[in-house]
This record gives structure tokens, sequence and C-alpha cells, in this order.
């Protein structure tokens, strides 16, 4: 079952057993996960899943489309170049078996 590490800047990390196919604001809301909102509902319209992948995780990711693209110019927390996603575009599965993400300290509109 694919493994996702949720880390906060409290120093905290929630760890999340996910069914595959699933998406990581999937995995974090309905496991509780402080700091993800998923407002949209996984549509790519609310940008409030942004996660910051960790770098040694970058490499496995499918290449970003252009709606997510265009919601990361309007996170609530700064965007960090490639580390910045949707994490409603990213799902865990066999080609993803683990991931690492940080959560940014804001999600919603201030």
């Amino acid at each position: 079952m694919p493994k996702i590490f949720y880390h906060h800047a409290s120093g905290n990390t929630d760890v999340v057993d996910a069914v595959p196919g699933t998406s990581l604001m999937r995995a974090a809301v309905t496991n509780g996960v402080e700091g993800i909102i998923g407002e949209c509902g996984g549509q790519a319209m609310c940008a409030t899943c942004h996660v910051y992948i960790r770098e040694d995780y970058l490499h496995s990711l499918p290449d970003m489309n252009e709606d997510e693209e265009e919601m990361l110019e309007v996170t609530s927390s700064p965007r960090d170049g490639q580390r910045s996603r949707l994490g409603c575009q990213i799902k865990v599965g066999p080609a993803l078996e683990e991931i690492a993400v940080d959560v940014p300290l804001t999600q919603a509109e201030q």
C-alpha cells in the first residue's frame, strides 16, 4: 500500500497508507491531516491542497498541466518552484509507492 508522509512546520509528521489511485489531497482529507483543505474536491480550482514535494520525489511526478500551473499562481503560501504542486493532481500507486511532502503554513485566502 502506498505511503504518504505529510511533514508539518511544527515538526510533526502524519503518515498515511493510501489506496492506489488516491490523490495526496483525498488521502489527507480522508485521514484528517491538518493543513490540507481541498475545498473544490480535487478539480484543480482552489489551490487549498497546495503541498511542497520533497526533493527526492520530484523526478517521480507526472508533468504539471496548465490548470495546475495557473492555480499555483494564487496559493496562500508562497510558491516554491518545482516543489509546489496541488495535492489533488498527484496520485499514489505502482509508479509512486511513497512520497513525502511539506504542508504549507496556510491554505485559505487571508
